[in-house]
């Protein structure tokens, strides 16, 4: 199991929805959280933080694009610095763009695959790098989808980077194994979050509508909770033989 105890995290697109629930969930759990967002969440990420604080741990709001490799690093680097090590990295920052495959623009798909894959990619291979130089093992989990899974209609740039992921977790696994670094991701369904739910109409009728816009109109809807709870015991010292898996968290939308 290595000497790995989960003491530091850093969650990315944690301003809202998961990221924030995971943060949150991970502070209960006593750990001390870095939320990450864009700089344009300042107000929204300090609220977290104070939340975290809260809790009675320590809490801090770290500004920067996951697209850019200078900010990855320099938010890694400040959060050894402040906080005294990386333990857990949480590559949960992400966007969703609609479109049918013969209206999809190359700019659209440059700019999913820019956060999705790229954001994803720089924060696995920093925070890795960071957590062999300390010797503790880690935790480096991502944030796939059930579109990573299965394609959906009027979504194949979030598909095609959510599947991406699965993929950068898996060789991952396998290549930090020997430095006690295990290397996961999870698939939720339809959850509420803001993602989800904004719109023209009620927060209801716009999670509607997106599940219409996917072909899935029955589709189950989860809370945030249940995906940081699981999200909590992967980081977790237990959790040392889990690696390389991608876990559902949809109620009965998919089963494999």
């Amino acid at each position: 199991m290595s000497n790995y105890t989960p003491r530091v995290a850093i969650i990315t697109g944690g301003a809202q929805g998961l990221g924030r629930s995971i943060a949150l969930q991970l502070a209960k759990d006593g750990v001390d959280v870095a939320v990450n967002d864009l700089a344009s969440k300042q107000e929204l990420l300090s609220e977290v933080v104070r939340e975290i604080q809260g809790i009675g741990r320590r809490g801090i709001a770290i500004p920067a694009d996951v697209t850019s490799e200078d900010e990855v690093k320099g938010m890694i680097k400040r959060v050894a610095d402040e906080m005294g090590s990386v333990d857990i990295m949480i590559a949960n920052a992400g966007i969703a763009r609609l479109s049918l495959l013969i209206e999809t623009s190359v700019e659209e798909l440059e700019s999913v695959l820019a956060v999705n894959v790229r954001g994803v990619f720089l924060c696995y291979k920093h925070a890795a790098i960071q957590m062999i130089e300390e010797g503790h093992g880690g935790r480096i989990i991502g944030a796939s989808s059930l579109a990573g899974k299965e394609g959906f209609t009027n979504a194949m740039s979030y598909c095609a980077s959510k599947f991406a992921v699965r993929g950068i977790t898996q060789t991952a696994a396998k290549e930090l194994k020997a430095s006690h670094i295990t290397v996961n991701c999870y698939a939720p369904g339809f959850i509420r979050t803001p993602m989800t739910t904004i719109g023209p109409g009620t927060a209801e009728e716009n999670l509607q509508s997106i599940k219409e816009k996917y072909e899935s109109p029955q589709a189950e809807v989860g809370e945030p909770q249940s995906v940081a709870s699981v999200v909590s015991f992967l980081c977790k010292p237990e959790a040392h033989f889990i690696t390389g898996q991608s876990f559902n968290i949809c109620g009965t939308t998919r089963v494999d």
